[in-house]
């Protein structure tokens, strides 16, 4: 499995996600920088991500929604406030309507993406903050951690197939 850590901390608001992959920083940063292998993963395997929009550049926005095993879509946006390729990505994350305007349900949060060498290996850390503990529950009560895990779990197998063409 890849990831080998997830730590909810109250206190901090926050949500930390550790994974390593057996690829090098800047092939895992094109897991983000490309909205096509974005969507392969982002999202767990029941709900698949659609990135419609994905401006890769600090004040740039993206929108996506995930489809449920009914058909069910789940819209989200993200609005990405610093980029410094191929280490770190930091971006604001919430909920959108269909037409992808941000609804505020919810509140926002804030992600930090950090990647760096480990060896062969590279390592990913997410780190997720949030306004208040009530949004970390709710969002903790949505299967928010459970559904970064298998997100982040579909990361292996996309860099395999690179790494094996």
């Amino acid at each position: 499995m890849t990831v080998i850590s997830t730590d909810k901390n109250p206190e901090a608001l926050s949500l930390t996600l550790v994974a390593e992959f057996d690829a090098g920083v800047e092939r895992v940063w094109q897991l983000f920088e490309d909205p096509r292998q974005l969507e392969r993963w982002w999202g767990p395997p029941t709900y698949p991500a659609t990135f419609y929009k994905h401006e890769f550049v600090p004040g740039g926005k993206a929108s996506y929604y995930m489809t449920g095993p009914e058909g069910d879509k789940a819209h989200g946006w993200w609005e990405f406030t610093r980029i410094e390729a191929p280490r770190q990505l930091e971006f604001n994350d919430g909920f959108a309507d269909n037409e992808g305007n941000p609804t505020g349900e919810f509140g926002i949060s804030h992600a930090t993406v950090t990647l760096e060498p480990a060896g062969e290996r590279t390592r990913m850390t997410i780190l997720s903050t949030f306004e208040s503990e009530e949004q970390l529950e709710q969002v903790m009560a949505m299967g928010m951690e459970e559904g970064l895990r298998e997100a982040v779990g579909q990361m292996d197998g996309i860099l395999a197939e690179h790494a094996n063409a």
